[in-house]
């Protein structure tokens, strides 16, 4: 991956711990973040995949310190609206984003494809490492996160709201899934970290479903 020393940059943020490790990589290597970029459904209530509350993005943005730009849109016109908002983020000077990807090829290669269109560098960090080297790399390093989404034809929903440690990824490995949940079999939400100016006091709420997925709501 090409170095973010000295580079001004824009996270691609999903609330949860792969695009937090990912932002946290990229300020250690010396980048600079400008924006977090957050995608909605097109009704603006709960972020795409961690089904995460406006307030919450909000209060994350908040304690990194780092603004937050939120994005709306339906998966039929995802791809370009999410342009869009590229094209925004590219007139305001940002010409390197980073994304929170780790071995999923028609991933990182939609992430290029883009971000291309706007000649914009993608920077993937996480890219190809160990999965336990990854959940070290963030637990070690002090963050703190608690599952919200589970995918239940993968997992089951006693799951949700459980604090991602040791114990809980040996669970999740025993039960079949990947420990970093590659494949979409859990969600997290971080509410805490070195990178964070304090810790957050999210709420939790009451389990739903819906389309397979359990929910452990999330509020703030």
């Amino acid at each position: 991956m090409d170095s973010l020393k000295n580079k001004d940059f824009f996270s691609s943020w999903s609330g949860g711990k792969d695009s937090c490790l990912a932002l946290y990589k990229a300020i250690r290597q010396g980048g600079r973040p400008r924006r977090l970029l957050t995608m909605f459904g097109d009704d603006g209530r709960r972020s795409k995949s961690h089904n995460l509350p406006p307030e919450v993005i909000a209060a994350q943005a908040e304690a990194l310190a780092i603004p937050s730009l939120i994005g709306s849109a339906s998966w039929d016109g995802y791809e370009k609206i999410f342009l869009g908002y590229l094209g925004d983020l590219k007139k305001d000077g940002l010409v390197d984003g980073v994304f929170g990807d780790i071995d999923l090829v028609p991933h990182r290669e939609w992430v290029e494809r883009v971000c291309g269109e706007h000649d914009i560098m993608a920077h993937l960090p996480l890219w190809q490492e160990e999965r336990r080297t990854l959940l070290a790399d963030f637990i070690e390093a002090g963050f703190k996160a608690v599952i919200v989404v589970v995918d239940e034809k993968r997992l089951d929903k006693s799951f949700l709201g459980r604090t991602l440690d040791w114990r809980t990824i040996d669970d999740l490995e025993a039960a079949g899934a990947d420990a970093c949940g590659e494949e979409g079999e859990y969600h997290t939400v971080v509410t805490g970290g070195p990178i964070f100016a304090h810790d957050l006091e999210v709420k939790y709420g009451k389990i739903s479903q819906h389309e397979g997925y359990g929910f452990l709501d999330v509020s703030f």
